[in-house]
């Protein structure tokens, strides 16, 4: 599984991708310089169950370390993770 972010302008993609076909995608909105918000997951419906979500989600997490921005999770699948999961606390908003 390929994880890529691609950013435009004031939005991002967290894109999966298998074999070179899209298993998954997660949408989030730059809301400045130190602030994004995870807005929308979906996963191709052959992926369900494999953790897609998760590895996008992670991926965003590791950009949002690296440039010192903190998360706040909109979207119901990205907040239900951010509850579960201690090891992705510290990017919460």
């Amino acid at each position: 599984m390929e994880i890529l972010l691609k950013e435009e302008s004031n939005k991002g993609f967290s894109i999966a991708r298998e074999n070179n076909k899209r298993a998954g995608m997660m949408s989030y909105s730059i809301a400045g310089d130190t602030l994004i918000i995870i807005d929308h997951t979906e996963v191709e419906q052959e992926f369900n169950g494999k953790g897609v979500g998760k590895q996008m989600l992670y991926k965003i997490v590791e950009m949002a370390r690296d440039k010192n921005v903190k998360i706040i999770p909109l979207c119901p699948f990205a907040a239900s993770m951010f509850k579960k999961l201690d090891d992705i606390k510290d990017v919460l908003k």
